[in-house]
């Protein structure tokens, strides 16, 4: 599961988010990658990016993510998605939709490959 665009990034986050899958989730960011969080706190490093991803998939949600842009510039580009996210309470209930907007910075790999630097996922809102 390697992104090959800054594009695929999106595509591959979205595949591993709904299999609840924080593995996938976290090889596509960089070693020293920055997530910011719900208040806007920068969580930098995968140990922090792991955690957070951990605790969220807990409620088994789903989302959804259209890619707006994404802006190249040799080996860097800067996306931005619009994204909701959906699921269901511990009683089974439907839980009120959330949507954003994000902005992303990827870094082409030394092996070709894209990885989130910064991941913003209320950066455009």
């Amino acid at each position: 599961m390697s992104a090959r665009t800054p594009e695929d990034t999106h595509r591959l986050f979205v595949e591993a988010f709904n299999a609840g899958d924080v593995d996938g989730l976290v090889a596509l960011y960089e070693p020293q990658a920055v997530l910011c969080r719900g208040d806007g706190q920068p969580m930098a490093g995968l140990p922090a990016i792991r955690e957070a991803f951990q605790a969220f998939l807990l409620a088994k949600p789903m989302i959804t993510l259209q890619t707006k842009y994404a802006v190249r510039m040799g080996d860097v580009a800067l996306l931005r998605a619009q994204w909701e996210i959906t699921g269901m309470d511990p009683s089974g209930q439907p839980l009120t939709p959330t949507r954003h907007s994000s902005t992303e910075v990827v870094r082409r790999q030394p092996d070709g490959t894209w990885c989130y630097v910064i991941d913003h996922p209320f950066g455009a809102d």
